[in-house]
């Protein structure tokens, strides 16, 4: 089983193109998108996130609902 978390793109690297900062529940974190390439993301998409890696954009219901899960586990 796996858990993803979602998180809201701020900004992208200049130095690493595939590598995003993303505000993960007010906590900010650089996450890959190198799996997203065919569709790449923009700043304030929504995206899940497993082990650093972003693994497919949200729209923002899909993102509420993923955090209040996620709240209501801890």
């Amino acid at each position: 089983m796996c858990l993803g978390i979602p998180g809201r793109i701020i900004d992208f690297s200049d130095k690493h193109p595939d590598l995003a900062r993303v505000d993960v529940h007010g906590v900010t974190r650089d996450i890959n998108m190198a799996l997203l390439a065919d569709a790449p993301p923009v700043v304030g998409d929504w995206i899940l996130i497993h082990l650093g890696f972003a693994l497919e954009r949200l729209d923002a219901e899909q993102a509420r609902e993923a955090q209040s899960a996620l709240v209501d586990l801890a």
